[in-house]
């Protein structure tokens, strides 16, 4: 099996997000940076596909050349080679994501095509749910997206989504297109071994064309804070009485 997994570098799950003065863009200079969870079970379900199928994993992603970091973590975990589309313009639309990951994978697939391509449900940042599906249709491939479970047959794969009542089974011809879900399994944590290989690891660099079009950005907007509100009882034993009033309004006493 040949795959390609397509992953993206996104502010690390947990980390406060500050805006720019303009509203225009992320301010990143404290900020931690990972590959969406969802993408990190696509890599560990591509590692795991070849360790019992044989084959090459391939993971690909576009953003700046600090990318290069989330692309070595996923060497590190087992993926054999890495591909970057180096670009300094920020915050592609999935529109023009897609078409640089196609014309991509065009040059990539000159000896042989890929098997399977391997997309995270949705980004955790954006969270577009478009990359994927376009990737799919510009391609003329089957697709389908929320999947968790993935089994290899001849010539073709066996897809599971979860539902409500129980789940969906589909079944793909090669050459095909899944997005994961997270959950679909456990992503491994890399080894010594791994993090060396990792550090040696050659990096191949594409440098896409940006083609306008798609959505546009008016600004960026971040969510109400929440806050909590504190109530002084008093201080001392002249407290006491109302600590008291709490934890009968409570039913503790």
């Amino acid at each position: 099996m040949r795959i390609l997994v397509c992953v993206k570098r996104v502010p690390a799950p947990g980390a406060r997000i500050v805006l720019t003065e303009d509203r225009q863009a992320i301010d990143t200079n404290m900020l931690g940076f990972t590959i969406s969870p969802h993408e990190e079970c696509a890599v560990e379900e591509a590692v795991r596909i070849v360790e019992e199928h044989g084959g090459s994993t391939t993971v690909l992603t576009l953003g700046p050349i600090e990318a290069d970091e989330q692309l070595r973590t996923a060497v590190s975990v087992g993926a054999d080679e890495a591909v970057l589309l180096a670009t300094d313009v920020p915050d592609w639309d999935p529109m023009a994501t897609a078409a640089a990951i196609v014309t991509a994978i065009g040059q990539l697939e000159s000896g042989a095509p890929f098997d399977l391509i391997l997309f995270g449900n949705e980004s955790a940042d954006s969270g577009g749910y478009q990359v994927g599906i376009r990737v799919a249709r510009a391609l003329g491939r089957p697709m389908v997206s929320g999947i968790k479970g993935i089994d290899i047959g001849d010539g073709s794969i066996t897809a599971r989504r979860a539902t409500p009542t129980g789940s969906e089974v589909y079944e793909l011809p090669l050459p095909a297109v899944v997005a994961v879900r997270e959950g679909i399994n456990l992503p491994r944590y890399p080894t010594l071994k791994g993090r060396m290989a990792a550090k040696k690891a050659e990096t191949t660099i594409i440098e896409p064309a940006y083609m306008a079009g798609g959505q546009s950005r008016v600004e960026l907007v971040t969510p109400p804070q929440s806050g909590s509100t504190v109530e002084i009882l008093g201080t001392g034993p002249d407290a006491t009485p109302a600590v008291v009033d709490i934890l009968e309004e409570l039913g503790l006493v």
